[in-house]
């Protein structure tokens, strides 16, 4: 678990980074004023949200390839200018913006459906070259049981909802530390 000083850090590193981008600047993180928690190989994810609550993107990498601060940098600018399914984030949007982070887990097969636990897991579906993941926290928010939760995450992958029983399917789970900027309304 990050500590609130550790979680602050990361969420300042995300916002800076998009800000940088939106100044023509190329994003920095000074390492050596961050502890070793903050530079361990890590996945992560950054999901921005509008003031509504609407998803505004969502960008990031399972796998622990970069410094947990590096892979948070990386993953706000994508999120903000490269999520295929909004346009890019301007200027004016950044101030409404919502932060959440999600730094992620080791993944491991899921041999037993009934072990995945809706709110704890996120889910990996993958078979023949197609792969669709959701984190833990979407299931909660739409109220997804178990099954529904599998269905939804093979249409991500672009796979029939009922693919996860099919025993080609590989599906597997990882739990994420969630979250994200206080808000003041």
């Amino acid at each position: 678990m990050l500590t609130p000083n550790q979680r602050a850090q990361l969420l300042s590193i995300a916002r800076t980074s998009i800000e940088s981008v939106l100044n023509g600047v190329r994003p920095h993180v000074d390492e050596a004023s961050l502890d070793a928690e903050l530079i361990r190989p890590s996945g992560a994810f950054v999901s921005l949200h509008a003031h509504d609550g609407d998803l505004r993107g969502c960008i990031g990498s399972i796998h622990p390839i970069a410094p947990l601060c590096h892979a948070v940098s990386s993953s706000a600018v994508n999120a903000a200018f490269r999520d295929p399914r909004f346009p890019p984030l301007t200027r004016e949007e950044l101030a409404g913006v919502h932060i959440e982070i999600s730094v992620m887990s080791p993944i491991e097969v899921v041999t037993d459906i009934e072990s995945i636990e809706v709110g704890r897991d996120g889910l990996i579906v993958s078979r023949g070259g197609r792969a669709g993941l959701l984190l833990p926290q979407v299931a909660t928010e739409y109220g997804w049981d178990r099954e529904t939760f599998l269905a939804h995450t093979c249409g991500k992958a672009g796979l029939p909802q009922d693919a996860w029983r099919r025993p080609d399917t590989k599906i597997e789970r990882f739990s994420a530390e969630v979250f994200g900027e206080q808000t003041t309304d």
